[in-house]
């Protein structure tokens, strides 16, 4: 795994930083047949720029030789000469191209590698981001900057290997042949022209990145606009705000093309800037042998000689404005998908964390202090104890922090302070994967993988069999839905289980949570959505499930608590009264309060349904 080097956030690129953290992708240590496949490739970028180098040779022979006569080869050798070298010329341009593709081929595996190397890493981070981000980051944004940073990869590195480098090369060799051939004065002109040909594209380019950087942003942001309001369709469509919502998409694709029209503009301007200097440069090269020719220094052959050489130098050169953009933009993107690894863990496991152990599952909060941002405290000093065994709730109004609970207890966030006990290890010191490996969860909204049913119950746990789901499809009471589907467990749900009712899709996620078979369980309004009759067969299924294991129930109606072991009651962040259904009721407290006034809904509802 290549080292975790952070990137410089104040730079828009991170220039050879972000480079040097590519390497170790490009050049796997573990991986012997990738560098032997990188040795290759240069291998035959040598033998394709040597080719290259000496195609003007061949011409230059061939029309001195044909300008020359039979003085040049004696006899009837002449015509035989000049046809071979043509025939070589021929011959090169073929094997240049053959080494090129082969070259290719060599090196697709590397940089596919490299590409999925990366990708897998940033995909990996993502995961292991605490939900605070996930939270604030919007998916689409996140999406692009992957997609734009794996997308780079491959182009970027055909480019710095197989056309910076042989320009590079091919310079110094046409610099060294001119010098021996013409003297210093070509060999400075090229230089010059080379020199003035590169500042003048790093300079537009530069000017471009900017233009291309608030492209990408409006990019991003038209398509975070397009996947928020389609996963939220339904809302849209209960509000009949579709053209509003045409019209903030709109807004967002205008701005992206005002900003795409400048960029393509300024593409415009630096491809005329670049023509200026090559042709300035070929004007000259090519006048000044023609004036050297007229002084008998010359051969014709060697104005060829040198019109080819500066055609195939201006061949990469041409391009270099397209490699540099595609370079530099490719470092942003890589940039920002660093950035993505980069971005701090906030929940991480302790160094040389133990795997938790459970003999007895208990759970006990012990004086948590927390709360989602530093000036709002959700839970203040929060204790309580879970036997192992024992069938627990938690209620209270709504924003007493009822839910923060169970974020907890899965240790999405970590308490301000206090402590949280599962079999009396502190949960902050063993491993998340092993913590939420003993827990089980059916939340108030299940959300449901755009898969089939039978993917998404066996998503409870790895290697699940089929004799699991099914075992799990009766426990969850989904037998009748499962009998009135064509397809049964093979049926879509759709994205998000959209094509599912909402107590359809908690019924699946309790299905889930029985294959995982945990030793505790959250209960987060799981029978929020469910229908009267259903939500009786779920809580005799919830009853069988505690029977084996330590149950947190987290309600709204008290009545699928009330034969609990024991109830909590909190209030603002505090536990408020304790106690069975019948303590509490005898208290005369919050609880009470609240089972009356839900039990006068429940007549009011009563008499209106007569």
């Amino acid at each position: 795994m290549p080292p975790d080097t952070a990137t410089d956030p104040n730079a828009r690129h991170d220039g050879w930083l972000t480079l040097k953290r590519f390497l170790p992708y490009l050049w796997p240590k573990d991986n012997p047949a990738l560098r032997w496949r990188i040795v290759v490739a240069s291998a035959l970028i040598l033998l394709s720029t040597g080719t290259q180098l000496a195609l003007p040779y061949l011409l230059k022979w061939a029309v001195d030789a044909m300008n020359t006569g039979p003085g040049f080869v004696a006899g009837q050798r002449l015509p035989a000469f000049v046809m071979l070298t043509v025939l070589a010329y021929a011959a090169g341009r073929l094997l240049g191209v053959v080494f090129d593709n082969l070259r290719n081929i060599v090196f697709e595996r590397v940089g596919q590698d490299a590409t999925r190397a990366l990708a897998e890493n940033v995909f990996a981070r993502l995961h292991r981001l605490s939900l605070r981000f996930h939270l604030a980051r919007r998916t689409g944004e996140v999406t692009k900057v992957i997609e734009r940073g794996t997308k780079s990869i491959d182009t970027m590195l055909y480019f710095m290997l197989f056309n910076i480098a042989p320009t590079i090369l091919q310079l110094i060799v046409v610099a060294i042949i001119f010098y021996f051939t013409f003297g210093w004065g070509l060999v400075a002109a090229t230089a010059v022209a080379v020199v003035a040909y590169i500042w003048v594209t790093r300079a537009i380019t530069e000017w471009r990145s900017h233009l291309r950087e608030r492209m990408n942003r409006l990019d991003g942001q038209a398509l975070s606009r397009a996947v928020d309001s389609l996963l939220n369709y339904e809302t849209v469509k209960y509000f009949g705000a579709e053209a509003r919502e045409q019209e903030r998409y709109a807004r967002a694709t205008r701005a992206y093309a005002d900003a795409a029209v400048a960029s393509e503009n300024s593409l415009g301007l630096l491809n005329i800037a670049q023509a200026f200097v090559v042709n300035l440069l070929m004007a000259g090269a090519l006048a000044y042998t023609a004036w050297g020719w007229s002084k008998g220094w010359y051969t014709a052959g060697q104005l060829v000689f040198v019109q080819t050489y500066l055609t195939q130098l201006f061949r990469p050169l041409d391009m270099l404005g397209m490699v540099y953009r595609t370079i530099r933009q490719g470092l942003i993107d890589m940039a920002e998908m660093f950035r993505l690894i980069d971005t701090e863990v906030e929940v991480a496991d302790a160094p040389g964390a133990p795997a938790l152990v459970i003999r007895q599952p208990s759970v006990v909060f012990d004086n948590v202090l927390f709360g989602y941002d530093r000036d709002r405290t959700i839970l203040h000093g929060l204790s309580f104890e879970v036997p192992a065994g024992n069938r627990v709730a938690i209620v209270g109004p709504s924003g007493a922090g009822k839910s923060t609970i169970a974020r907890l207890l899965f240790r999405f966030y970590d308490p301000w302070s206090g402590r949280i006990l599962i079999d009396g290890q502190d949960i902050a010191k063993v491993t998340q994967t092993s913590l939420r490996a003993a827990l089980g969860i059916v939340p108030q909204d299940s959300v449901l993988f755009n898969d089939t049913i039978g993917y998404n119950i066996a998503y409870g746990r790895e290697g699940a069999t089929t004799e699991d789901v099914e075992a799990a499809v009766r426990g969850a009471a989904i037998t009748d839905l499962l009998s009135r589907l064509p397809k049964g467990l093979e049926t879509e749900v759709g994205e998000r289980g959209l094509k599912l009712s909402g107590g359809e899709k908690q019924r699946v996620a309790i299905a889930r949570t029985l294959v995982k078979n945990p030793p505790i369980v959250l209960f987060d309004e799981a029978t929020s959505a469910l229908d009267t009759r259903t939500e009786q067969d779920i809580l005799t299924t919830m009853r069988g499930v505690a029977d084996q294991r330590t149950t947190i129930s987290i309600a709204h109606r008290l009545s699928t608590i009330a034969d609990s072991d024991r109830i909590l009651v909190l209030d603002q962040g505090r536990l408020a009264e304790s106690g069975n259904h019948t303590e509490l009721l005898r208290r005369d407290g919050l609880y009470a309060e609240m089972w009356n006034r839900q039990a006068a809904e429940s007549e009011d509802l009563s008499e209106a349904a007569e």
